[in-house]
């Protein structure tokens, strides 16, 4: 299968549901597991990837297998290929001194809306997403960063933190001028 045209992932508060929600989300369709595990604060999620229709099926399948346990959900399709490069560690920034003009970071209350939030970024501005943080060691919250102008990153998380305050699981949205390099090491 090729790179994805949709994402769907479905955040639960249960290890034990969101493996019975895995189970069905991958039955239910052709799509293929991007990653299903627990993650801080006892909660699970579960991302797939395929055709819209696909990852549709998928994942109203799984919100079926437990209306009771879901946190939140998305299907993102069309989705931008720096979303799917980024959850998959495949950016890298060659970063100098100086070569950044900015950096911008979206914070998130649920891994889920971290998803949507980097897609939002990538398609409304000429940003980078060069890492998505989903959950881990982070209290189960989400995370976004991006690279770009400073106008560039300014628009990008703007546009996913509206897309998330919208959730109301926006927790904090920043734009950095000028970041010392060190700030791209990893920390998470």
């Amino acid at each position: 299968m090729a790179s994805p045209q949709a994402i769907g992932m479905i955040e639960m508060t249960s290890i034990g549901i969101g493996h019975l929600v895995e189970d069905e989300m991958l039955k239910a369709a052709e799509v293929r597991l991007l990653m299903a595990r627990s993650i801080c604060s006892g909660k699970y999620i579960v991302i797939v990837g395929g055709q819209v229709g696909s990852v549709q099926a998928s994942v109203r399948a799984g919100l079926e297998a437990a209306p009771d346990g879901v946190i939140d959900h998305i299907l993102v399709p069309n989705i931008h290929p720096d979303v799917f490069r980024s959850l998959s560690d495949m950016v890298q920034l060659n970063v100098r001194e100086g070569e950044i003009p900015a950096m911008g970071i979206v914070e998130t209350f649920s891994a889920a809306s971290a998803l949507e939030a980097a897609d939002a970024a990538a398609k409304a501005a000429n940003v980078t997403i060069f890492r998505i943080h989903i959950a881990m060691a982070i209290g189960g919250k989400g995370l976004v960063m991006m690279s770009g102008s400073v106008s560039d990153c300014r628009a990008g998380v703007e546009a996913a933190a509206e897309v998330v305050k919208e959730k109301g699981l926006l927790v904090s949205k920043v734009v950095i001028p000028r970041p010392s390099r060190e700030l791209f090491g990893e920390r998470i």
